[in-house]
């Protein structure tokens, strides 16, 4: 049977990526969009969603729903890495509009509705999951799983040599969300950087597909492949469509452990790091682990998987 799902999201391109997985794969059923302060501007994100739920045939189907539009205590920090998040072209104005209900509402509105059967995909900053956890403090008891695309493995972010962005512009939330009870997993960008980045032939061979979403996914990814070559990373990374994609394709994680993670609110300097602890040798009871971190993933099988999404006939207007 298929998955129930949320995703929370900051729409930019591989958050869209991610989308088309939630709204295309089989062992998906997609529930609800969330939308956080994250990547770009706010507006922009509600209508990167909708364009993706468009694209993707879906319209009409999906609800997406305006979150929080900006982190718990902190201003809004944009990502530079995504142009506008939807390839810096025009597409078509999305059929759909976004619900008038706020995202963390949403949220606990549908754990309720399944409690124990929705799994809460969290792919930008976890203000939403957040605020939705402050609306109902059982909320972990109702959520099957809780996958988070955040954080780095004891090591250098991608905002700053301690922090990942999305730990990096809510870590108040982070913390509050890794301490409440989920049962949380993890996929960091340090595994991303090592197991999800795509090189230029893999991304060739995307575009010359020659399929509706090929194009949409070559046109959306072309500011990310810029701008990490810029800062010397070859091909486009994928964080989030791998998450995505391991919640329901678990057989494509090699390897994972229990960790004890926990994310730095007070420094200025290591704002957002992420201790992600083994606890070998630690006294009994001191750091006990409260997620699961994936450290290995067939790296193939991801870029097969999606591949063969791309290849999925959409209904078109």
């Amino acid at each position: 049977m298929a998955r129930k799902l949320i995703i929370d999201t900051d729409t930019a391109a591989d958050d869209s990526f991610a989308l088309l997985v939630g709204l295309l794969h089989p062992e998906a059923d997609l529930r609800a969009v969330t939308i956080v302060a994250g990547n770009v501007d706010f507006e922009q994100q509600v209508r990167n969603a909708l364009i993706t739920v468009d694209q993707a045939g879906r319209s009409g189907e999906v609800p997406v729903f305006r979150g929080a539009t900006d982190p718990l205590v902190r201003p809004w920090y944009e990502a530079k890495a995504h142009g506008d998040g939807k390839g810096n072209v025009e597409w078509p104005t999305p059929m759909q509009q976004a619900e008038s209900v706020h995202g963390a509402q949403a949220i606990v509105d549908l754990a309720n509705a399944y409690p124990g059967d929705i799994d809460l995909l969290a792919i930008g900053p976890l203000t939403n999951v957040a605020l939705a956890l402050a609306m109902d403090r059982d909320l972990p008891s109702k959520i099957r799983e809780l996958w988070i695309m955040g954080g780095c493995d004891n090591s250098e972010g991608n905002v700053t040599a301690a922090a990942e962005y999305n730990f990096f512009v809510d870590p108040e939330a982070a913390q509050m969300v890794l301490s409440a009870g989920f049962a949380t997993t993890i996929v960091t960008w340090t595994l991303t950087l090592a197991q999800a980045t795509w090189d230029d032939q893999q991304l060739d061979t995307i575009r010359n597909m020659g399929t509706p979403l090929s194009e949409f996914f070559s046109i959306l990814d072309a500011p990310n492949r810029e701008f990490n070559g810029s800062v010397g990373v070859p091909g486009s990374t994928h964080p989030d469509s791998l998450t995505a994609m391991l919640l329901v394709e678990p057989g494509l994680i090699r390897r994972s452990s229990p960790r004890y993670v926990e994310v730095e609110t007070h420094s200025e300097l290591t704002r957002g790091y992420s201790l992600m602890d083994s606890r070998e040798g630690r006294p009994s009871g001191v750091h006990m682990p409260n997620a699961t971190v994936i450290e290995e993933v067939d790296e193939q099988g991801f870029y097969t998987k999606f591949m063969t999404l791309l290849e999925t006939t959409v209904k078109r207007r």
